[in-house]
C-alpha cells in the first residue's frame, strides 16, 4: 500500500519552499526598497556537476546550495536579473537588462480589463460596434503580449487585448468579439494606441450558444441514459511518496514544478531485477508556439509562446477529486510570489493517480487455447493550465514495461474574431457559428529531454524504414523483399537538426554506446517515438519563424550546459526575432560535437487546428501523445513479473485444469446477465473460449 512522508529538508530539485521566497523577496526588498515587482522568484537549479556528485553520494558529498532567481522589474520599466543565496541570504548577482521584457503574470493581465473599460477611445470603439456607453461592464477582454509590434519596440513593455461583449455574465465570452484591438502601457497602465481595421464588422447580434448548465437545460437538456462508473482501490494506490519523490512499481524520480514549465521531472530511474538504472536526468515541456494563419493586420501578432510569455505554471489550475483526476489521488500544491512580494498558493497543481491501462501482454496457443493475459497500469502526472481561452492537459505517464508516454490535451475554447454575415474568410479561418470567425492556428510544443541513459554520455541516432538498396534479382535481395532500419548517426548539432518522416516511420534513438544488449549486441537506447509533427507553417523569415527558432525542426541536439532551459531564449515577451534566442544561439555554426556527451535533445510535435463549428461554444478535448520507449535496453520482456488476470498452459490443460492461474477481479460482470454472454462465459475469468462456444481451463 502506498504512504506519503514529509522530508526533513527540502530536496535540492524542490521548488522554493513559501520560507524560501519570502527570504528571497525580503533581501531584495531590504537592498532595494519596496517599490519594486517580482515576476519571477524561483529556484535556480542546482549546477548538475555539483548536483550529480550529491546524488551519487548523499550522506557524504556537499549539498547543493539553495539559491533563489528572481526577476525584479524597478520604477521607469528597468528590469533586473538576480540571484539570492538562501542559506546566508545575498545578493550574488543583480544585473539590468537593456531592451528585454520578462514574463507577464497574471496580476498584470488582469488589470487591462479594467483600463479598457475606463478608456474613451477603447469606450468610442465599443460603442461603434453597437454597444450602449453604460454596457461598458459587459466589455471583457484577454490580454496577450504585444508579441512583437516595430512601431513599439522591446523597451516599453505592451500588452494587446482582444476585446470581447458578454451580455449575460454566464455567456460564452468568445461569442461576441470586437474588431479592434487596443495597446496596453504597463508601466503607464494606460492605453496608448488601437489598431482598427481597414473593414469594420458590427458586433454579432445572433442569439447566444452557451455550455453551462442552465443553458443546456433551456435547449435540449442532458443525456440521460449514462450510468455511474466508479474508480476504486479498496487497498490503496500503489505508489509511495517522500516529500516529492516518488516509487511506482520500479520507477522512481522527483516530481518538481516551476512558474514557466509547470512540471519538471529529474533523475527518473527503473529498478532492473535489482539494478537501479538511470533512464534521464530531466524532462519537461519547455515552451510553446501557437502561430495563427491570418496574415491581416493586427492578426499577424497572433502567436503566442505561451510558456515563455505567460508561463505553465503561473497559469496552472487547482484541481479537484472526481473532477480532473479521477479515483485515488495525490495532490502537490505550488507556490510563487505576487507581484508586491506576497505569496501565491495554487492547491493541488499537480495531481497524480493510477489506472488501469489495457491489456499489458496476452497469448492464445491455437492448438489448444492455451492463454496467458496479464493487464497493465499506469502512473498519471498530470497539470492543467489555462492560457486565457485554451486548456491544456499535460500529463506524464508512466506505464510498467519502461516506457514514459508524455500526453497532451487541448480544449477549453477557440480564439474568436468578428464577422459579418456570409463574409469570406479567404481560407484564414471558419465561421464556427453566426458572427463568429475562428482563425487557422497550430499548437507546437518543446519537448526538452535530458538522456541518462545507463551513464551521462549518449549518443542520438536517426532511425528510418527503408527497403533494400539491393535491386531485385541481386543476390542480396533476390525476391525483392528485404528492408532494414537505417540508422543515421547525429554527431554534431548542425546534422541533429533533422525533421519527421512519416513515410520511412521515423524515429530517434537515444544510445549509450558504450553498452551493449547482451543479445542484439546493439547499444542500449530509449526511442523517440513521435507520429503527430506538423511542420511550422509561417514561412521563412516571418516573425513567427524568426521568434519561435525551435519549431523549425522536429528535433535539435545541443551539448548540455547549465540554464539552457528555455529554447526560445530567457526572456520572451516582445523578443523582434532578430537574433533569433535560445536554440539559434547555443548551436552557432553547428559544428559542435553532440556525441558520446551529456545532450539535450529538443523535440518539436504538435497539431495545426482548422477550426470547425464541433468545437464551439467549448472544445471536446483533442489528445496527442508521443512515446520515450525502451529498445535494446532490458534483455527480455520487462513485465513478465506482473502478475497474470489468467494463465493456463497445456501441461495444465492437459491435466484437466489442475494448477490453471485464475486472479481475475471480482468486480466485472456481465452486462446483460442471463443474456447471449452467459453461453460463453460466467463472467468471472479471463480464460479462453474455442469455436463452439465452451469454455477451456474449468
Amino acid at each position: 500500500m502506498g504512504s506519503a512522508v514529509a522530508p526533513e529538508f527540502p530536496h535540492p530539485f524542490d521548488p522554493l519552499t513559501p520560507d524560501e521566497i519570502a527570504t528571497a523577496i525580503a533581501t531584495v526588498k531590504k537592498a532595494h526598497g519596496d517599490n519594486v515587482f517580482f515576476n519571477v522568484v524561483a529556484l535556480q537549479e542546482p549546477r548538475k556537476a555539483d548536483m550529480t556528485a550529491w546524488l551519487a553520494a548523499p550522506e557524504t558529498a556537499a549539498r547543493p546550495k539553495r539559491v533563489a532567481d528572481v526577476v525584479v522589474i524597478a520604477p521607469g520599466n528597468k528590469v533586473y536579473d538576480a540571484l539570492v543565496t538562501l542559506e546566508e541570504p545575498k545578493i550574488i548577482k543583480w544585473e539590468l537588462l537593456e531592451g528585454q521584457q520578462p514574463i507577464i503574470t497574471m496580476e498584470e493581465l488582469q488589470l487591462v480589463e479594467h483600463i479598457c473599460r475606463k478608456d474613451p477611445r477603447v469606450i468610442e470603439q465599443c460603442v461603434l460596434s453597437g454597444i450602449a456607453a453604460e454596457d461598458m461592464d459587459k466589455v471583457f477582454c484577454d490580454p496577450w503580449t504585444i508579441g512583437y509590434d516595430e512601431r513599439f519596440g522591446s523597451s516599453v513593455r505592451l500588452q494587446q487585448a482582444f476585446i470581447y461583449y458578454r451580455p449575460h455574465i454566464d455567456n460564452c465570452q468568445y461569442q461576441y468579439p470586437f474588431d479592434f484591438c487596443p495597446i496596453y502601457d504597463a508601466d503607464k497602465k494606460e492605453i496608448i494606441a488601437i489598431d482598427i481595421p481597414k473593414v469594420r464588422r458590427k458586433l454579432s447580434t445572433a442569439p447566444s450558444i452557451d455550455y453551462h448548465p442552465a443553458a443546456v437545460e433551456a435547449r435540449d437538456g442532458y443525456r440521460d441514459n449514462l450510468k455511474p462508473i466508479n474508480i476504486s482501490q479498496p487497498e490503496g494506490v500503489s505508489f509511495q511518496v517522500k516529500g516529492r519523490e516518488i516509487e511506482w512499481q520500479n520507477w522512481k524520480l522527483h516530481i518538481g514544478f516551476n512558474y514557466r514549465e509547470g512540471i519538471v521531472l529529474n533523475n527518473i530511474t527503473f529498478n532492473d531485477k535489482g539494478n537501479v538504472r538511470p533512464l534521464f536526468y530531466r524532462l519537461s515541456l519547455a515552451e510553446m508556439v501557437v502561430p495563427y494563419g491570418n496574415p491581416e493586420h493586427p492578426h499577424q501578432r497572433k502567436h503566442a509562446l505561451d510558456q515563455g510569455e505567460y508561463g505553465a505554471g503561473y497559469m496552472t489550475n487547482s484541481l479537484s477529486l472526481g473532477c480532473d483526476c479521477k479515483g485515488s489521488i495525490h495532490y502537490i500544491d505550488a507556490n510563487f510570489p505576487t507581484r508586491a512580494g506576497g505569496l501565491r498558493t495554487i492547491k493541488n497543481a499537480i495531481c497524480i493517480h493510477e489506472e488501469d491501462s489495457g491489456i499489458l501482454f496476452k497469448h492464445t496457443d491455437f492448438r489448444d487455447e492455451s492463454v496467458i493475459v496479464t493487464r497493465g497500469r499506469k502512473l498519471v502526472i498530470q497539470q492543467i493550465f489555462t492560457a486565457a481561452n485554451y486548456e491544456y492537459v499535460v500529463a506524464w505517464i508512466f506505464h510498467q514495461d519502461g516506457t514514459i508516454q508524455p500526453e497532451i490535451k487541448l480544449t477549453g475554447i477557440l480564439n474568436t474574431y468578428a464577422m459579418d454575415p456570409d463574409e469570406d474568410t479567404h481560407g484564414w479561418g471558419t465561421q464556427v457559428y453566426a458572427g463568429v470567425n475562428a482563425h487557422n492556428h497550430q499548437h507546437l510544443f518543446s519537448l526538452r529531454i535530458n538522456p541518462n541513459i545507463d551513464g551521462p554520455n549518449n549518443t542520438v541516432f536517426m532511425s528510418d524504414a527503408v527497403p533494400s538498396e539491393a535491386p531485385v534479382g541481386s543476390p542480396e535481395n533476390f525476391y525483392g523483399n528485404g528492408f532494414y532500419a537505417k540508422r543515421t548517426k547525429l554527431a554534431t548539432t548542425g546534422e541533429a537538426m533533422t525533421e519527421y518522416n512519416g513515410a520511412t516511420s521515423r524515429t530517434w534513438d537515444m544510445c549509450n554506446t558504450s553498452k551493449l544488449n547482451p543479445f542484439s549486441r546493439k547499444p542500449v537506447s530509449y526511442k523517440l517515438v513521435s507520429r503527430e509533427v506538423p511542420g511550422l507553417l509561417p514561412k521563412e523569415g516571418s516573425l513567427v519563424w524568426k521568434r519561435a527558432a525551435f519549431a523549425r525542426h522536429a528535433v535539435h541536439v545541443t551539448k548540455y550546459r547549465d540554464d539552457q532551459l528555455w529554447p526560445a531564449g530567457r526572456h520572451v515577451p516582445q523578443t523582434s526575432g532578430e537574433p533569433s534566442r535560445g536554440l539559434p544561439e547555443w548551436i552557432g555554426d553547428g559544428s559542435e560535437s553532440v556525441e558520446d556527451t551529456d545532450i539535450v535533445l529538443w523535440h518539436t510535435f504538435g497539431l495545426t487546428h482548422f477550426p470547425a463549428p464541433e468545437d464551439f461554444p467549448v472544445m471536446p478535448a483533442e489528445p496527442m501523445s508521443l512515446l520515450l520507449r525502451p529498445r535494446n535496453f532490458f534483455s527480455s520482456n520487462p513485465v513478465l513479473d506482473v502478475p497474470p488476470s489468467y494463465s493456463s498452459t497445456p501441461s495444465q490443460l492437459l491435466a484437466n485444469g489442475s494448477g490453471v492461474l485464475d486472479a481475475a477481479d471480482k468486480i466485472s460482470k456481465l452486462a446483460f446477465p442471463g443474456g447471449s454472454g452467459d453461453s460463453v462465459s460466467n463472467g468471472t475469468s479471463c480464460c479462453a473460449t474455442n469455436g463452439n462456444g465452451t469454455t477451456n481451463g474449468h
